[in-house]
């Protein structure tokens, strides 16, 4: 059985790979994902097709290069926590954007059953902003 860092690990690789079906391997069908208000794809999202649909495939479909680059990740056991940056061009504006960023994975039994992102979301405004 992988460890809780281990499958957290293994969400960044498969997402540096674009890999959805790799990324929503160890979430459990009833995760609540919360991007964090102000953000492009902000609100609470329960279950993996759900979170797929409404952050994945957004942000694929908005933002030219988006990626996030991890930095450390720190091991709580069931809680894990992801540093890093944002990155990418969002396609109406042509703008670039680059935002620091927390994620907080709770893990159980071997399942993401929720996860928070924490980032500075006028940054991501700014380069939303045709102004």
């Amino acid at each position: 059985m992988m460890s809780n860092l281990d499958i957290v690990r293994a969400h960044y690789a498969a997402s540096a790979q674009g890999n959805i079906d790799a990324m929503m391997a160890h979430v459990s069908p009833q995760v609540r994902w919360t991007e964090m208000a102000g953000f492009p794809c902000a609100g609470t999202w329960v279950g993996p097709q759900a979170v797929a649909e409404n952050v994945f495939a957004v942000l694929g479909r908005d933002w030219v290069g988006y990626r996030f680059e991890l930095q450390s990740l720190i091991d709580g056991g069931e809680h894990i926590v992801g540093m890093g940056s944002y990155h990418g061009t969002y396609r109406a504006t042509g703008k670039d954007m680059q935002a620091r960023v927390a994620h907080v994975w709770h893990l159980r039994e071997g399942k993401v059953v929720a996860f928070e992102q924490f980032t500075d979301t006028l940054l991501v405004r700014q380069a939303m902003s045709s102004e």
